[in-house]
């Protein structure tokens, strides 16, 4: 009877039990594009119960209880563990992880946990490049990276940046190498897609010596998006379109104020004055309004992107037209990309992976900087002209340079169009444990084409821009260059606690390129439809042509030793072996070497915190090389000019004759940069800190018109003297950033960022024979208006300082004479100071005026979402530079701008700007009148967008729908009266002056981002 009711209980037991187990599916999808995810991994937590989503995202797990905790999870992605209470249906959105996002970090030629970098190394994400849209892609880095400064070259369509890192160190090229995928690329990045780019990371210290010769100014890695495996097809669009107009305008006189401004002139010189009746000049015309346009701008980004068990592609295509503000008809920006991807598992052990990229850009411009300029005609010619009155005779007399810039932009005519295709194929092999072989083949080859035309034009008598001859120019360049990789990595663990990867490699680099130029006069029909060569008959001297080639070759050897014990004893030692081309057999092989160390404080056993999550002490040192210098400095070549007698009859014949003379001895620049630093995640990770010192040594820098004695032959035609290693420059400062990252809640998320850096500049040696290097120029005739000095900044500003005006005779009198300056001083003149007090103002007084170089950088961004709501802004400040003011011209009649109407008129009036007179005076030579305060704080973008409910797209099978609206370049605050005060050409010795700078654009602007 027992044995019958035990059995009995035992079946109800186990029905009881059967009725108590459940399943239960869903869909796991992720949080960005609302698509499937396989792979997902979806187990019963504490137990070895488990299923893996399928292709779609879609699972079934069996035989669970209430009560249990399901446990979603995914590399890179934030785990979800949930309760599950007889639910028949458990859909799932992972978030990434943006933590483990951030653990690998590129180095060059490899990649490291993110807590073992020990360098001086920042990465900027897709995320932000999506926010801020940049035209160009190394706008990305403007104000989200410490110790980075990104100037454009204007606001042309199509300008291309100055990238300086951790400030200017050589008098010579200053740009960072760029890496793209794997090889170099030396291409501009305005034509490079930034909705294809998945990353920027850029390093500034010693652990760029890994590229040796070429890393000297810095590195920037690029990475593009590609597929992943596992990945269902994902396709997306996205796009904009806007309205650009222009961000500021310069204050300058209407007619009446002209007018009287320019009869006091010619009174205050005894001139019979030039308007009688001021207040009938018939035009009263705003040259500014007539130049600038609103004009537009638009975007197209198409990709397709997924991947199976072994394999991912990604496939895009773009393209960017923008219009220029100034003369859009005439001036505009054309980019089309296209891109393709492929990663391939050949086996558990062989991998291959390819990049196509191909870019085409077409561009015309106008005359948009500088002497000659529309904006420089646009601020100079008469406010009393009409528009309509092409040829100025018969009005004013605005000497020969000014011209009407509506008649200059109607006969402007050039094309430059350049097709890129590049590429990188890469294998890669574990051929042993812990061994691992890749080989990487990465090419450019860039064809230019560009024609310009200019017709047969009458703009008035004497004016320089006149041609009595149409022509037209051709030019077609082909550039070809190619990187070969191959390098071996070794990796293993001893003992759980000894951690080493070994990398020993090399590179071969070669580019070449030839180019060919042809000129001729008389095109047929005067016509831009027929500006070619074969169409134009003009003869005689007039009609040119010109044609070079160029071959580079680099061969380098690299190694590379990371050690690690237990995760908080770091180090990593750099040595690369480099010869190249460039130079002399006397110094073509250098070897750069370089350490990095790092110790992680929160990994050992005694810290305990419960607020610190990281403390990473890390420092470095190393040399670099910069090659990025003329070819041949180590060679005398046959390109200077000569007359020689020959023959029976003595005849004179020109011919060829040495050029600059030879340096045998010449080396590439070595720049010996230490960093110490410190980061610091806190507060669970929520907030991270990093901070660096860095001390950076230029030294050999090349400095080229050495004096040598003229026996040489150095002043002939062509000829020239020797460039030599001579330099030296200093770079130190501090950089910190802080950011800050917190989901609040579901529906609310918030991130921040705030970077700034410090920086003091100095130039240390300068051995050419005079002791300073002059660039730059500033008006008609005048002396060089920036210097290289030793003690002083790069490129500072050497001019006169001023002291008020002179306010009558008897203290013109009492001043020593300026006679010397041009002309002898006057009431309402700018008096200049005798700084070595020899009783004479001359060229000797002359002193430091300011130096282009900001003192302090910074930038401050953040992020917040709510529900389906996003906002985004980005700002930027550049603090403690100076700026000179060069786009006025000292001409009698031209226009003025208005701080001249609070010009001196007598004793008392004024003790800053100076008397109104077409006589003969000073006030015009370089001083610090024109120098500015050049600080100024940018908003540079605000983005707000709003994504569709899922609910609603996915009715229209739509993954995701976002759409959103944008402002670039909100606002610049600043003192600044010129129309940027970012205004450069880029130059070491003689940034910093505004030749008549095209202000950079503000865009208003609609878009979508689509995924299906």
């Amino acid at each position: 009877m027992n044995k019958k009711l035990l059995l009995i209980l035992m079946f109800f037991a186990s029905v009881t039990s059967f009725a108590q187990t459940f399943s239960v599916s869903g869909i796991v999808v992720e949080s960005e594009t609302d698509m499937p995810m396989p792979g997902v991994n979806v187990l019963v937590k504490d137990s070895s119960k488990g299923v893996v989503t399928d292709f779609d995202g879609n699972y079934r797990l069996e035989n669970i209880a209430k009560g249990d905790i399901i446990v979603f999870s995914y590399v890179g992605f934030e785990s979800q563990e949930i309760l599950f209470n007889n639910q028949e249906t458990i859909n799932i959105v992972l978030k990434p992880d943006s933590q483990a996002l951030d653990e690998i970090v590129l180095v060059g030629y490899g990649a490291q946990v993110k807590k073992e970098v020990t360098g001086a190394v920042s990465t900027v994400g897709d995320e932000t490049i999506d926010n801020l849209e940049p035209v160009n892609a190394a706008q990305a880095l403007q104000g989200t990276t410490s110790g980075v400064n990104v100037a454009m070259n204007g606001g042309a369509p199509g300008s291309n940046a100055n990238i300086r890192i951790r400030g200017v160190s050589t008098n010579g090229e200053s740009k960072p190498l760029i890496i793209l995928d794997g090889f170099q690329f030396d291409g501009g990045l305005n034509s490079v897609n930034p909705a294809d780019i998945e990353s920027i990371t850029v390093l500034k210290d010693a652990q760029a010596a890994i590229y040796g010769t070429i890393g000297a100014n810095g590195v920037i890695l690029i990475t593009t998006k590609k597929g992943r495996k596992n990945q269902k097809i994902q396709v997306s669009y996205e796009g904009y379109t806007g309205i650009q107009e222009t961000s500021r305008k310069l204050s300058l006189m209407n007619a009446k104020e002209y007018a009287l401004y320019l009869n006091e002139s010619y009174a205050n010189a005894g001139q019979e004055i030039p308007f009688t009746n001021v207040n009938n000049l018939g035009a009263d015309t705003d040259w500014q309004d007539e130049v600038f346009e609103n004009a537009m701008i638009r975007s197209h980004n198409f990709a397709i992107r997924g991947g199976e068990e072994k394999i991912s592609y990604s496939l895009s295509a773009s393209n960017f037209y923008q219009e220029g503000i100034v003369a859009p008809e005439k001036s505009n920006f054309e980019r089309s990309t296209a891109n393709l991807s492929l990663d391939i598992d050949l086996t558990d052990k062989i991998n291959l992976s390819s990049k196509l990229f191909y870019s085409s850009t077409d561009v015309r411009d106008i005359n948009s900087f500088g002497l000659g300029s529309v904006l420089f005609n646009a601020n100079n010619i008469a406010p009393i002209i009409d528009p309509s009155q092409d040829n100025l005779d018969g009005t004013i007399d605005l000497g020969n340079e000014v011209v009407n810039p509506l008649t200059q932009i109607s006969n402007t005519y050039n094309s430059s169009i350049v097709d890129r295709l590049s590429g990188t194929v890469q294998a890669s092999i574990d051929y042993a444990k812990n061994l691992n072989l890749q080989g990487r083949f990465g090419f450019n080859n860039t064809n230019t084409r560009d024609r310009d035309f200019t017709p047969e034009y009458n703009y008035g008598a004497g004016k320089i821009y006149t041609t009595p001859n149409s022509s037209v120019t051709l030019g077609k360049i082909n550039d070809y260059d190619y990187t070969f990789d191959l390098f071996n990595t070794y990796e293993n663990t001893f003992g759980d606690d000894h951690d080493v990867t070994f990398l020993l490699g090399t590179t071969v680099y070669q580019t070449k390129g030839e180019g060919l130029y042809g000129s001729r006069n008389d095109v047929n029909a005067n016509s831009w439809e027929f500006a070619d060569l074969s169409s134009a008959y003009g003869t005689g001297e007039d009609q040119t042509n010109s044609s070079y080639s160029y071959l580079l070759r680099r061969l380098s050897y690299f190694g590379r030793l990371q050690y690690s014990y237990q995760g908080k004893y770091l180090v990593s030692a750099m040595l690369r072996r480099d010869s190249s081309t460039k130079f002399g057999t006397n110094n073509r092989v250098a070897y750069f070497p370089s350490v990095t160390a790092g110790y992680v404080i929160s990994e050992e056993n005694y810290f305990n915190s419960n607020f610190f999550d990281l403390i990473k002490l890390r420092g470095s040192y190393g040399i670099l090389g910069n090659d990025q210098i003329e070819d041949f400095g180590y060679l005398s070549l046959l390109d200077g000019e000569a007359t020689y007698v020959l023959g029976a009859d003595q005849s004179l014949v020109n011919g060829n004759a040495l050029g600059a003379l030879a340096n045998p001895d010449l080396q590439w620049e070595e720049a010996k940069k230490l960093d110490i630093g410190v980061d610091v995640d806190f507060f669970d990770n929520k907030f991270s800190f990093v901070a660096d010192y860095f001390h950076n040594t230029r030294d050999n820098l090349l400095i080229s018109n050495i004096p040598v004695s003229g026996i040489y032959g150095t002043g002939a035609p062509g000829a020239g003297s020797p460039t030599i290693n001579a330099g030296e420059v200093v770079n130190k400062g501090w950089e910190f950033a802080l950011n800050f990252k917190e989901n609040i809640s579901d529906d609310f998320s918030i991130s921040a960022g705030y970077n700034v850096s410090f920086l003091k500049n100095e130039v240390t040696r300068v051995d050419n024979g005079t002791g300073y290097v002059e660039g730059g120029t500033f008006g008609v005739s005048q002396p060089a208006p920036s210097r290289m000095e030793v003690g002083m900044p790069m490129g500072y500003f050497y001019g006169y300082q001023t002291d008020g005006l002179f306010q009558n005779q008897d203290e013109v009198d009492a001043h020593p004479s300026q006679l010397a300056l041009g002309a002898e001083a006057s009431p309402g003149d700018i008096r200049y100071k005798d700084l070595n007090e020899d009783g004479v103002i001359d060229e000797n007084d002359r002193t430091n005026l300011g130096d282009p170089i900001p003192d302090v950088t910074m930038g401050l961004n953040f992020q917040i979402n709510y529900k389906n709501f996003d906002f985004s802004a980005y700002s930027y400040a550049s603090l403690g530079q100076e700026i000179v003011r060069n786009y006025e011209r000292n001409q009698p009649n031209v226009n003025k701008l208005s701080y001249k109407l609070d010009r001196w008129t007598g004793e008392g009036t004024s003790n800053y700007v100076p008397r109104a007179t077409i006589a003969s005076n000073t006030n015009s030579v370089f001083s610090d009148f024109f120098v500015e305060d050049g600080s100024f704080l940018r908003i540079q973008a605000l983005t707000l967008g709003y994504t569709v409910p899922s609910e609603v797209t996915e009715k229209a099978y739509i993954s995701k729908l976002r759409v959103y609206a944008k402002v670039d370049n909100v606002y610049t605050f600043t003192k600044y009266t010129g129309y940027d005060p970012t205004a450069s050409t880029g130059e070491p010795i003689g940034q910093g002056i505004d030749y008549g700078f095209y202000p950079l654009p503000r865009t208003y602007s609609l878009g979508v981002n689509l995924q299906f």
